[in-house]
C-alpha cells in the first residue's frame, strides 16, 4: 500500500507556525509504506505559501503545488491531479484530526473504495453554537440525503485515486470554483459521496479522534464565516437532492 496524502491550505500561517507540519513529517518518518504529501495552496493571502515551501525544501517527500483561489474542494482537485500513489488521504492543517488517524483506516484499503472519518458529537473545542449547528445540520443532511453515514464533513477521508479523479470534476464545488477572496468549505463532501455510492463504491466510516486545533486568524471572521457557510452548506445539500430527482446523477 501507498498513499498521497493532500493537505489543502487557505491562510494556515498561525496552525504552520505551531509546528503542525512537523508533527506530520515525524509521524510518517516512522511508517513503512511509501507515502507523499501535497500542499495544496489555494492563492493563501497570508505567509502560508513562504513557510510550506521553507519547509518543502528541507523535508523530502513533502511537495508544494500553488493554484489559483477556488475554495477547498478545488484545492483538494488540484493536489489530487499531481498524486503519485493508488489512494489520497485528505487532512486538514489544523490537524484537528491527527494524521496518525490513519493507522485506523489501514485494514479497510483493500476492502473499501472511501473511507472517511467520523467525528462523533462531542466535538471537544468546538463553541457551544457550532455544536447545535452540528446536530442540525447532521439531521437535516440525513433527513435528505446518505442516511446510513452519520458525519459526512469530517475533513479526514481516503478515496482511490482515480476514483477520486472521476468524481471532483463532477462536484458543483468544483464547477463553480470561486475566484472571490476568502475560503470556501462548502458541502462537496455530501456531493462526493453522494455520487461515490450512487455509482457503486463501497464507502466505510471509522470513529477518530477529532479536536479542534485551528488556531488560524487570517481566514476571516470566524462568526460571519460559520453563518455564511452553514447556508451554503444546506443549500448545497438541497441542490444535490434535486440534481437527483432530476436523475442528473447518472
Amino acid at each position: 500500500m501507498s498513499i498521497s496524502i493532500i493537505i489543502p491550505c487557505y491562510n494556515e500561517e498561525n496552525n504552520i507556525k505551531r509546528g503542525v507540519l512537523l508533527e506530520v513529517s515525524n509521524y510518517l518518518s516512522k511508517v513503512k509504506f511509501p507515502w507523499e504529501v501535497i500542499i495544496a495552496n489555494d492563492a493563501s493571502t497570508d505567509n502560508s505559501l513562504k513557510l510550506i515551501n521553507q519547509f518543502a525544501k528541507t523535508h523530502p517527500g513533502i511537495k508544494v503545488v500553488d493554484l489559483p483561489h477556488g475554495g477547498k474542494p478545488s484545492a483538494l482537485l488540484g493536489g489530487i491531479k499531481v498524486a503519485k500513489y493508488p489512494w489520497v488521504i485528505f487532512s486538514d492543517m489544523d490537524q484537528s484530526t491527527p494524521l496518525y488517524e490513519l493507522e485506523k483506516f489501514l485494514p479497510f484499503f483493500d476492502k473499501y473504495d472511501v473511507i472517511i472519518g467520523s467525528r462523533g458529537m462531542a466535538r471537544s473545542g468546538n463553541t457551544l453554537m457550532r455544536r447545535i449547528g452540528a446536530a442540525v445540520f447532521l439531521t437535516f443532511r440525513r433527513l435528505v440525503l446518505l442516511p446510513q453515514i452519520f458525519d459526512t464533513q469530517c475533513g479526514f477521508k481516503a478515496i482511490k485515486t482515480d476514483l477520486a479523479l472521476k468524481l471532483f470534476p463532477r462536484l458543483g464545488a468544483v464547477k463553480s470554483a470561486s475566484t472571490k477572496s476568502g475560503w470556501r468549505v462548502s458541502s462537496y463532501d455530501v456531493e462526493l459521496l453522494f455520487l461515490a455510492q450512487k455509482l457503486g463504491n463501497t464507502i466505510k466510516e471509522i470513529p477518530v479522534k477529532w479536536q479542534n486545533e485551528d488556531t488560524s486568524t487570517t481566514k476571516g471572521d470566524l462568526s460571519s464565516r460559520y453563518k455564511k457557510e452553514s447556508i451554503l452548506m444546506a443549500k448545497e445539500v438541497l441542490r444535490v437532492k434535486y440534481n437527483d430527482l432530476l436523475r442528473l446523477y447518472r
